[in-house]
């Protein structure tokens, strides 16, 4: 019976692992949403009047902006790369939006934001509706209350972005007015998708998945609206090839419901690997929830998930228990014309299959919380992630408090994609620069591994990447030294590396201060940075320049052989992928095209020798 009933109405729930990558939050997805991407009314609030005179009752903007893309990008149409504090959008909700957005009576009308930057208050027909702080993470509101049903609404959103302050997660991005060094244009306001969904009064909210690959066991926890009332079940089907796998029925009786599914199928041993998760088979696994009361069925949703493991053991980064020598590359998801925010849906799947096509099987996205997006192409076509906070430049207890709170809302965001294979909470000792003598930020940068260790323990996590680590499950080495021969009698062997750890390091500062890693992977998580201005960029800056096309191969084929000649690293993250404004070192030019072909650029990034 059980089986009858989710077979049905099925027409209308694609599975999500085979969507176009549209929908913003792709592993909890419902068929009918309106997309709020495109022209809102904006104006720039330099005087910091527009709360005083509120603005939000009679919103009157004489700008218009494209979202989600942010002011001082071209593609936003406003193009104004100048500090401003605070800026105003405003949105009017017609009938027709909230149709497309399935609304009816008795559901609830959410209004979700994929990423603001950085501080946001809501109000609807001159309501406030919430607010929220954190220019990474997502958050929604539900306006319900606040709308005419029958008529149109206005929606205004007042984000407040201080270029000056310090405290605040923003990664790469310049708190000078022009781009300097390695710092690069803002991404204020509105930055990721901005839609409208109906959901029933008892609504998945999220779902967290996680496998046991040794019990055959996918364990689901699902978060609900509120509690249902009376005789509620969950049920959970999960399905590859449209055949069912395993399906159950719980009791749904609070607010969070922790399903176990048994996989039969995975109990032949021999066979077992069919269904797993890698780069070159990335298989995704389909599921259905369906949450039922005494009366029906009340909400439906679909998700994916995948099927792996990641450890380190014996100095090894193991993938579903196997070595696995990762070849990454360091991304920025940074483009010319529209900033952090993707250019387009499309941008992404071409980004992650761009990384691929060159030879790698890994990125490291750098200083960004990316795009649930990119992670879904990165879950489909097969490349693991090294997912990396936004940094602070200082040290402050605001500072701690507001990255520890994007930091556990990442965490809960993204902790069910399978392409995240490792978790970095810090980078060269960004927001803790006196962390080798300042033991508030020793404390700080342990108790960041282990929060996320408790939160997640199936990942491993990198405490500060480059250097002065402490309790890190992967010794992360950056070293911009341009030789290949002084390169390769540096990583030549585990004996010379150690001869770092008990000293110093590349960058002259020790690479670890707590925690022993004599078995632990080591792998060269920066190094290059050859800059190749293609473009002749005024101000281009890189570590080493090439002349030429032959110079940049050349130096490029004799860093990458030191590095496959070493009998120890377990890994690399080449950087970078892309030209970043003044950033000229590169792969590929800002605007994708290799600066060498791509076979040729994927012969020397794998090398002669593939070692997984």
């Amino acid at each position: 019976m059980l089986g009858a009933m989710l077979n049905d109405d099925r027409s209308d729930l694609p599975p999500a692992s085979r969507s176009d990558g549209t929908y913003p939050r792709p592993q909890l997805v419902r068929p009918r949403w309106t997309d709020l991407s495109g022209p809102w009314s904006f104006t720039f609030d330099d005087d910091d009047r527009g709360v005083r005179e509120r603005w939000h009752e009679r919103p009157a903007f004489a700008q218009t902006i494209t979202v989600p893309f942010p002011p001082e990008s071209p593609a936003s149409g406003i193009h104004d790369t100048g500090i401003h504090q605070a800026l105003w959008y405003h949105r009017v909700l017609s009938p027709a939006d909230l149709a497309t957005a399935g609304h009816e009576a008795g559901h609830r009308l959410m209004l979700r934001f994929g990423a603001v930057d950085y501080r946001a208050i809501v109000w609807v027909n001159g309501h406030r509706v919430g607010s929220h702080e954190g220019g990474h993470t997502p958050f929604s509101f539900d306006i319900t209350d606040a709308i005419d049903a029958d008529g149109d609404n206005d929606v205004v959103v007042r984000v407040e972005d201080d270029a000056s302050d310090v405290a605040q997660p923003r990664g790469k991005q310049d708190w000078r007015e022009h781009p300097h060094v390695i710092w690069y244009h803002r991404t204020s306001g509105i930055w990721q998708p901005t839609w409208l969904e109906s959901v029933p009064k008892v609504a998945v909210q999220w779902i967290h998945w996680r496998s046991d690959l040794a019990t055959a066991r996918v364990y689901a926890r699902v978060g609900l609206t509120s509690a249902p009332a009376g005789d509620a079940s969950l049920a959970v089907e999960l399905r590859h090839d449209g055949a069912v796998l395993a399906h159950t029925t719980v009791l749904a009786g609070s607010a969070e419901v922790e399903v176990m599914l048994s996989l039969e199928r995975q109990s032949n041993g021999q066979a077992y690997e069919e269904l797993l998760w890698s780069p070159e088979h990335p298989t995704l696994i389909d599921a259905r929830i369906d949450v039922t009361d005494g009366e029906g069925r009340v909400d439906t949703v679909t998700s994916y998930l995948g099927l792996r493991s990641t450890a380190v053991d014996r100095r090894l980064f193991l993938l579903n228990d196997r070595p696995r020598y990762v070849r990454s590359v360091l991304s920025q998801g940074y483009w010319p014309e529209s900033h952090l925010a993707a250019p387009s849906v499309d941008a992404l799947r071409d980004e992650v299959q761009l990384i691929k096509d060159l030879g790698f099987n890994a990125t490291r996205v750098h200083q960004k919380f990316e795009d649930p997006r990119f992670l879904y192409w990165a879950d489909r076509l097969g490349l693991m992630v090294w997912a990396e906070a936004p940094a602070t430049f200082t040290f402050t207890p605001v500072a701690a408090e507001r990255t520890v709170r994007e930091w556990l809302e990442v965490v809960h965001r993204d902790v069910s994609h399978p392409s995240i294979v490792t978790w970095v909470p810090l980078n060269e000792s960004w927001g803790v620069q006196h962390i080798a003598h300042d033991e508030r930020m020793l404390h700080y940068a342990r108790a960041l591994v282990h929060l996320t260790k408790a939160l997640d323990p199936t990942r491993p996590v990198v405490s500060n990447d480059g250097w002065e680590q402490a309790d890190t499950d992967i010794l992360a080495i950056h070293d911009y030294e341009g030789d290949g021969d002084i390169m390769r009698a540096r990583y030549r062997d585990r004996a010379a590396i150690d001869d770092m750890v008990t000293g110093v390091g590349p960058a002259g500062r020790r690479l670890v201060l707590s925690g022993d890693v004599s078995d632990q992977p080591v792998m060269l998580t920066e190094f290059g940075g050859i800059s190749f201005d293609v473009d002749r960029t005024s101000e281009a800056w890189g570590y080493t320049s090439a002349a030429s096309t032959a110079d940049f191969e050349s130096r490029l084929t004799s860093l990458m052989d030191a590095v496959h000649d070493s009998t120890a690293l377990a890994g690399y993250c080449y950087t970078q992928l892309t030209d970043t404004l003044q950033e000229t070192n590169g792969l590929v030019r800002a605007d994708r095209e290799p600066k060498l072909p791509v076979e040729r650029l994927r012969a020397i990034m794998v090398g002669a020798r593939t070692k997984g």
